[in-house]
């Protein structure tokens, strides 16, 4: 059945993606579905590849990194960077080592939870490094791939001191930063956050960093100035994603790795819906949190459930329609339907979609449906242009600097 299935997320990655021998010179990044786990897989202009996290335990998360991977064609991880321990995050770390070598591991050391969310991991994770290099990140390091400058942020709770290029000036947003307490989960303020700039393009990634610990990296000043690309931390979820961060990142886009019921929250999506100068939200899934009102364009999702499952979610919104939640609703989004923008498909031209018989399960979490998984391609180019992809319905948007 795995092999069926495995041949399944290959055809779906191949309509979509270049194979190594046709890719040009961009960094590419690659949001691999994980039904609200992540894994995100960065392939520099030279090859080399780092993947950030590897997803749930079962094999279904890294059959579909292993489509990725094979399409693209890499022999090898280079790098595989552990933001933190958590089960959505490292729970496909074992099987995605059997299935292709790991040249190097990276992560903050040590997990400070004293109850493994993976029994038995941080042995089976010391045995995997111990026969490969293994190196421990601190805040203010660099990782070595050529092309890029790949710095560290955060890692074991501690924030870059000083400033990047581009940043260091006092930040507005933090005058109205309120911290909030956090009693549980402490593996997510351990999060190795990075900023990766290739020419003039930067995006930025830190895992599940906590709203907290937002604040000890953006107040009271902002070390790292504005990005093209923020990859939406913790999911989409309240604990993270403060307006002292996004608001001070200001970054043309976003693009969520939530499941339909995990991330995608109202708060969320506020923020970044009256974030400064935000053009898009992609996302991997339609976040039944966000309801009709919040949730992106069709075109910008990539994973939809089926019809009838909207619909019942559309149609009875939780609590009797408080999802609107304060502040009302958000400045206007993308064109509406028969006003699709730029670069979308024409009518009646043939888009990719799930399998006949194929609809979405719930999602969310380590749950969700078996079945195809659609990738969020973004492939940057060095003088800052950048072209962000749904394989699921082909749709592509390119953002010039």
């Amino acid at each position: 059945m795995r092999r069926t299935l495995g041949i399944v997320f290959a055809f779906i990655v191949a309509v979509a993606l270049p194979s190594a021998q046709t890719r040009s010179k961009t960094l590419d990044i690659y949001v691999v579905d994980t039904e609200g786990g992540k894994a995100t897989l960065f392939v520099s202009p030279s090859g080399e590849s780092l993947l950030i996290d590897a997803g749930n335990p079962g094999g279904r998360d890294t059959d579909r990194i292993m489509a990725v991977v094979s399409e693209i064609g890499l022999k090898q991880i280079d790098y595989l960077l552990l933001t933190h321990y958590h089960v959505d995050h490292i729970g496909g770390v074992q099987e995605l080592a059997k299935r292709i070598p790991i040249k190097h591991f990276l992560d903050h050391g040590p997990s400070v939870e004293e109850r493994e969310q993976v029994t038995g991991f941080q042995q089976a994770y010391a045995e995997l490094y111990g026969k490969a290099a293994h190196t421990v990140l601190k805040a203010g390091d660099k990782v070595p791939i050529a092309g890029l400058d790949w710095r560290i942020v955060t890692s074991a709770g501690k924030a870059i001191k000083t400033p990047l290029p581009g940043g260091g000036k006092p930040n507005p947003y933090c005058a109205d930063f309120k911290p909030r307490e956090n009693t549980h989960d402490p593996e997510n303020g351990q999060s190795v956050g990075s900023i990766v700039t290739f020419g003039t393009f930067k995006t930025i990634d830190l895992g599940d960093l906590l709203w907290n610990n937002e604040g000890d990296l953006m107040c009271p000043n902002n070390p790292i100035g504005t990005v093209d690309v923020y990859l939406v931390s913790h999911h989409g979820t309240d604990p993270s994603g403060s307006t002292a961060l996004v608001h001070a990142l200001a970054p043309r886009v976003a693009i969520m790795q939530n499941g339909t019921r995990k991330g995608g929250t109202v708060q969320t999506l506020q923020t970044l819906h009256t974030s400064p100068g935000l053009e898009d939200i992609w996302q991997l899934h339609w976040a039944y949190s966000g309801g009709s009102e919040y949730n992106p364009s069709g075109l910008f999702i990539a994973n939809i459930d089926d019809p009838d499952a909207l619909a019942r979610v559309i149609t009875t919104p939780p609590g009797g329609g408080r999802g609107m939640g304060p502040g009302g609703p958000p400045p206007a989004g993308p064109p509406a339907a028969g006003a699709p923008p730029a670069g979308a498909p024409a009518a009646g031209a043939p888009v990719a979609g799930p399998p006949p018989g194929g609809g979405r399960g719930p999602g969310g979490g380590r749950g969700g449906h078996t079945g195809p998984a659609f990738v969020i391609k973004l492939s940057a180019q060095e003088d800052g242009t950048f072209t962000v992809t749904n394989t699921r319905n082909n749709f592509s948007k390119t953002y010039r600097r």
